[in-house]
């Protein structure tokens, strides 16, 4: 079931092709004249200069051809050849029964699915989520959804940082604040001492929460870098973790189990799941092999103790200045660290051995990588090095970066203190902004407490979450709660009520017994929502091939703002005849039905009334 877009452009490449030109040129696209037409053609320009032909002339004869087409009502030149394409209102009728009768709501399933997996949010073991955590879950979680719902099989993996120097740390903070050295565990061997050892650790750990660790750890690393023998301690147990030793093993497992309960948790609150929770010690038994490979293969360099991979091509290289002022050619990228030279795994290993580990497991078409864009380098390091391995094909690995979300100064967000705002916080004030908002509106009022704090949560979430993705990813924004949870304007609140307004429609048309029916288009508005619909499968489309949510961002609010002015211009049911109340009713509920998609799409759940 082609959208309109498409197949015109299938016509339009048809005309170009009997008119003795490439069909290239056919191409269609939404008017940038909606007064004028619903589509333009600007392909009889570029034809002429490659025919070396008049490009009127040409768009003349596309135009005789495309006149007979039953599902346009004009086909029209304006100026030096563009061609202007207006659909008759009974092919938008039989679009819109045709949207209507689609479970996806006129969107396409993809012809080749592939298998995808999204490494998203990144959190990490003894660290409650702040506010830098927002954008990777939400634009990982859409992006997830997104190509799930194209047709893809894909998993979700939160990527946990579960493992490195920063576990040894914590083993040995822990230990100590906890008596777990006194008899219960050898810090020589990270081994149980003695039967009922594992007993007393497990429940000396028993209350343990991801606040402790979050107290922990700050003091632990400030400590490592003023006490040698507390640094060496922690170096040892990382070690010794990464050994197998069985105490060590627990306490660690200790860690990830009550930082995970508290992090789902975090998550649930925004809307986002994963499928996968593997974890950076996922992949660490695969390292001795993976290096011994890469050896093997010759990919392996000695550089001053260290090992590296080079993975710059002949050429590419980039102008470095030394201490002494003077200017060399190096090799860019640089190399990727694989082995340091006091020999341990670096974090571009880790990522290296996850790669291979995903290829073993799931063996994915499409890696993508859902991280701040100012890890761009490092991954065009790991990403080469995998090709060159031969862990991924060439362009199955993709970092999809993204920017900062802003302070009013346009500095990376922080509190007022100038520390760095916790998630769950950010969460909160978003919620306590829509209690605030709703009330002011005069909305909710007829909730129970329950329901309420139900609506009051879904709204402030749809804020944060369209406030970021109605951006490109790409681009960086400023933080403006108040502005992003009016109930005007470009919002997710805004989008909310739409949907709940049209809810309202759908329970008084049920109450007054008006059923919907086949849909009709005629009047202008219905016309204008009619041709947004269709324009669902081209913003799916553009969002797949881009990564970009921010396209199904801009159709939802399109799409909300258009059935605002066709409600206003077209009334449901007040309508003198029973078809036309029937055809508006379904205009009302498949656009509902589109809208609680795009909005699904987003992240965002809507209420059921407000």
């Amino acid at each position: 079931m082609s959208d309109l877009k498409r197949s015109l452009s299938e016509a339009a490449a048809a005309a170009f092709q009997a008119a003795g030109l490439s069909p290239d040129f056919g191409r269609v696209t939404a008017s940038d004249r909606p007064d004028l037409a619903d589509f333009q053609c600007n392909g009889a320009l570029a034809a002429a200069k490659s025919a070396k032909r008049n490009p009127r002339e040409i768009a003349e004869q596309v135009v005789d051809i495309l006149k007979a087409d039953p599902r346009l009502a004009s086909v029209e030149i304006a100026g030096a050849g563009f061609i202007n394409l207006r659909v008759a209102s009974e092919a938008l009728s039989v679009r819109a029964n045709a949207i209507a009768a689609d479970p996806r709501a006129g969107a396409e399933p993809l012809a080749q699915p592939r298998r995808v997996l999204v490494d998203y949010a990144g959190p990490n073991v003894a660290k409650p989520m702040h506010v830098g955590h927002l954008r990777a879950s939400i634009i990982g979680e859409s992006i997830k959804r997104l190509y799930r719902f194209r047709g893809d099989q894909v998993l979700g993996d939160a990527h946990f940082g579960d493992w490195g120097f920063q576990m040894g740390l914590l083993i040995v903070s822990v230990g100590e604040e906890r008596g777990l050295f006194d008899g219960w565990i050898s810090e020589e061997t990270g081994r149980f001492a003695g039967d009922a050892a594992g007993e007393q650790v497990k429940l000396k750990l028993l209350d343990l929460g991801l606040e402790d660790l979050d107290r922990a750890y700050p003091i632990a690393a400030a400590r490592a870098k003023v006490d040698e023998p507390f640094r060496d301690r922690a170096r040892r147990a990382t070690a010794l973790l990464q050994g197998g030793a069985d105490a060590y093993r627990a306490i660690w497992a200790r860690f990830v189990e009550v930082s995970r309960v508290a992090l789902e948790r975090e998550f649930h609150a925004l809307g986002v799941d994963f499928d996968l929770w593997k974890g950076e010690s996922d992949a660490n038994d695969l390292i001795p092999g993976m290096i011994a490979e890469l050896e093997a293969k010759g990919l392996l360099v000695d550089d001053q103790g260290a090992r590296i991979v080079r993975v710059a091509r002949p050429g590419e290289t980039k102008k470095k200045k030394l201490p002494d002022g003077s200017v060399v050619e190096v090799e860019s990228p640089d190399p990727l660290l694989i082995v340091s030279s006091e020999g341990s795994a670096m974090y571009g290993t880790t990522d290296l051995a996850t790669i291979l580990d995903r290829r073993r497991s799931f063996d994915p078409h499409l890696i993508l990588y859902a991280v701040d864009q100012r890890q761009a380098d490092h991954f065009e390091q790991v990403f080469r090095a995998s090709y060159l391995a031969g862990y991924a094909q060439p362009g199955g690995l993709e970092h999809i970066g993204f920017g900062t979300m802003n302070g009013a100064d346009g500095k990376p967000f922080k509190t007022r203190a100038g520390g760095v705002l916790k998630l769950h916080d950010l969460i909160e004030m978003a919620r306590e902004k829509a209690r605030e908002r709703l009330r002011e509106a005069g909305l909710g009022a007829e909730l129970s407490e329950e329901a309420f704090e139900d609506t009051a949560h879904k709204v402030g979430v749809a804020a944060l979450k369209f406030a970021d993705l109605q951006n490109f990813r790409g681009t960086s924004y400023v933080f403006d709660l108040d502005r992003f949870t009016s109930f005007e304007g470009k919002t997710g609140p805004y989008l909310l009520y739409q949907s709940v307004r049209i809810k309202s429609i759908l329970r008084k048309a049920a109450e007054q017994n008006v059923v919907s029916g086949p849909i009709v288009v005629g009047e202008p508005a219905e016309r204008d929502l009619t041709l947004l619909l269709d324009a669902f499968e081209g913003a799916l489309s553009e969002a797949y091939d881009k990564k970009a949510p921010n396209f199904v961002a801009e159709h939802a609010y399109k799409l909300a703002q258009t059935f605002s002015k066709f409600y206003a211009a077209c009334p449901i049911l007040s309508a003198d005849a029973p078809s036309i109340r029937a055809s508006r009713l379904a205009l009302a509920e498949t656009t509902l039905k589109q809208l609680e998609l795009a909005l699904n799409l987003l992240g965002i759940e809507a209420p059921e009334r407000m």
